[in-house]
């Protein structure tokens, strides 16, 4: 979604609650938004239009928005229809809006190349839409049309998907097609027969295996809406109304703008579709209210881009590549968004925990209660974007398709904004134009993630054709003894490496392919398997060198990027345990009866608040060496599932607790909770 003018969400008619700490911060806020700007600026490569152009450019992105909608409801194509439809409007919208380079292109207006690439796409695709049943038909006879028409699909999709993800997806994507052509030549343990050009290049562009297979698949059902609901939950003024509600519950506390980034950026997060968008979007508000209150600049950074990047591992609405592993693993959504609600609230609480035990540490305070919206206020004003969203969850639970449920998830929010509109007598002019926008940028903000799926086609395909995945599967059993570990630590590395280069989406594809399988041999549960990779995917935008969301909030809060990195690391570092957590306890996953759910939750809850106080050193008060020590131990004995390690953590803990009680009475100081 277009996040670029910097503003924070603000619906229609909406009365602003903020005094005091609110107005005391209106100047930084604005010079944060110019900053959001340019942040964003830097990561994005989009063109800006005016006029016409402009005009024609919102037009397709609306009709995109409207025909996936159209779709959801009446499923009137097949699969392949539909992938070509849907890669039809994202690559008129993705060779519109990103150019060839952004140094050297027109910024303004498209280039021949662009329209080139524009048109023959747009005519492949319509050709696959026209012909798809004779395709299908002729599958593996292809004639040398055919040929020529996959070629070019091919070196498209690479081209869409440098210009949108980057070019490290290409370039894996180029790795992989050298396999599949090179196979004969490679040594013995990589080696296979090798395939023609004409024979690859028809498999992937010109089936339901490749360009066109499950990633580009789930683009098209899940992904798309459910960023486009994203897009008009921000439209409407959901992002304000959930930091509003923060504010209120949790501003008067220690630290308290810090808890309430924590809590408005993740709940944010789940429907932004983007750790960096979200981390310029809400940080535009949350970051220079926590300098203010007294936290260093590049911690408050930190904050925001933690809290952001957790979003995509929170239910209900998890990141895209949450969508792909239902479909991998052939489960309901909901499945994946139980399992891993209990991961994702421990790394929340983590990351709560550490702002305020780092509050604790300096002393802070929250803001007054008068300077802090009211509660009631925020929910007579908002209330009524929480009527989807529940929405949403009731109809995921009733095994609804996510498809489906976004679907009516979407109609009740334009329906009820509209109902909201009336009874507080507000233009019905400006409630269409919020509309539009949203279906706008919905559109917009889906065309990077449909090129990394179209490009991890391209190398989902590759695999399957040649047998990569069960040799390289082999390979990771044979590295790791079949010690499993050795084996977590080596997939972890992997994503991590691959995630700091390639957006989520493409960077689980490709891993899951490769590691799960061999994860799953050696007795990992596949939910479990799948969840590791997606977790350690997503840790790498808080992990230098490569930390792109905190970068982004280091360029809002004027701070120093490399230590903006080091504090979002350390403030998301519950994310790098926790998945080692539930690969040995499934307790964690939902998985098991209530009575051992129940103690693995509570010893893995003091565990991650061990961790936190370790981390920021503090607890009642500020840790001396020996207690930071004990604290790391008891962190690791209580997240380490098993009845002796859980005793011996609990003696330490209650131990460092009584020390630290003792020492913070002889020293008067007051208690942390105040």
């Amino acid at each position: 979604m277009d996040t670029r003018d910097g503003e924070r969400p603000n619906p229609i008619g909406e009365n602003d609650t903020r005094k005091g700490a609110w107005a005391e911060a209106e100047a930084e806020e604005v010079l944060a938004a110019q900053h959001a700007k340019e942040v964003l600026d830097e990561f994005e490569r989009k063109r800006g239009y005016s006029g016409l152009p402009a005009l024609l450019i919102s037009l397709v992105a609306v009709i995109t928005s409207c025909y996936h909608l159209l779709y959801a409801y009446f499923h009137p194509f097949f699969a392949l229809d539909h992938r070509a439809i849907h890669w039809l409007f994202m690559s008129i919208l993705l060779f519109a809006l990103y150019p060839f380079s952004k140094k050297r292109s027109p910024l303004r207006r498209m280039s021949l190349p662009d329209v080139v690439l524009l048109v023959l796409s747009v005519s492949i695709c319509i050709w696959i839409f026209i012909n798809s049943t004779s395709i299908l038909n002729r599958a593996g006879t292809f004639g040398a049309f055919d040929v020529v028409m996959g070629t070019l699909l091919v070196l498209i999709v690479l081209e869409a998907a440098r210009r949108a993800a980057g070019l490290a997806v290409p370039l894996i994507a180029v790795v992989f097609i050298g396999y599949a052509l090179f196979g004969p030549y490679l040594p013995d343990v990589l080696a296979h027969k090798g395939y023609s050009i004409e024979r690859l290049c028809t498999y992937l562009s010109l089936s339901t295996d490749g360009i066109f297979g499950v990633p580009i698949g789930v683009s098209a059902n899940f992904i798309l809406l459910f960023i486009l609901y994203g897009a008009l939950l921000r439209k409407t003024g959901a992002g304000q109304f959930f930091t509003d509600v923060a504010f209120a519950l949790t501003g008067w506390t220690r630290g308290g703008p810090a808890k309430a980034a924590v809590v408005s950026s993740t709940f944010f997060g789940m429907i932004s579709g983007s750790s960096v968008a979200n981390t310029v979007t809400t940080g535009t508000f949350t970051i220079p209210l926590m300098k203010r209150t007294g936290y260093p600049p590049h911690f408050a950074g930190g904050v925001e881009a933690a809290s952001s990047t957790m979003g995509q591992i929170m239910p209900p609405i998890m990141g895209a590549a949450a969508f792909i592993m239902a479909e991998f693993l052939s489960v309901p959504y909901y499945k994946v968004c139980i399992a891993a609600a209990i991961p994702a609230t421990l790394a929340f609480f983590s990351t709560f925990m550490q702002v305020h035990f780092r509050a604790v540490s300096l002393g802070l305070s929250g803001l007054p209660r008068n300077e802090l919206p009211k509660i009631g206020a925020a929910f007579a004003a908002g209330w009524h974007h929480l009527f989807s969203i529940f929405l949403l969850i009731a109809f995921l639970t009733q095994d609804f398709s996510p498809e489906r449920a976004v679907f009516w998830a979407i109609v009740a929010t334009i329906i009820a904004s509209f109902v909201m509109c009336l009874v507080r007598k507000e233009s019905l002019k400006a409630y269409a134009k919020m509309i539009l926008q949203g279906l706008e940028e919905g559109a917009v903000g889906a065309v990077e993630v449909a090129a990394a799926c179209a490009a991890a086609g391209i190398i989902i395909g590759s695999i399957t054709m040649t047998g990569l995945g069960i040799k390289f599967s082999s390979m990771i059993v044979d590295a790791s003894m079949g010690k499993l570990y050795l084996a977590l630590p080596f997939t972890m590395i992997a994503c991590l490496f691959l995630g700091m280069g390639v957006p989520t989406t493409a960077q689980y594809v490709i891993i899951s392919a490769l590691v799960a399988p061999a994860l799953v041999q050696m007795g990992v549960l596949a939910m479990g398997a799948h969840l590791f990779i997606l977790y350690f995917g997503t840790r790498a935008d808080i992990t230098p060198p490569v930390a792109l969301a905190a970068y982004a909030g280091a360029g809002i809060a004027r701070s120093d990027p490399w230590k903006t990195g080091i504090s979002a690391f350390q403030l998301g570092i519950a994310g790098f345990i926790i998945p080692f957590m539930f690969v040995y306890a499934p307790e964690l996953l939902f998985i098991g009866n209530i009575w051992q759910i129940i103690p693995a939750l509570l010893t893995a809850t003091f565990g991650v608040v061990c961790l936190a106080a370790a981390v920021q050193r503090c607890m009642l008060i500020k840790t001396t060496w020996y207690e930071f020590v004990l604290l790391l131990i008891t962190a690791l004995l209580l997240i380490k599932p098993g009845i002796k390690t859980d005793i011996a953590g609990v003696v330490l803990f209650i131990l460092v607790f009584l020390n630290q009680w003792f020492r913070r009475k002889r020293e008067g100081m007051a208690s942390p909770l105040a």
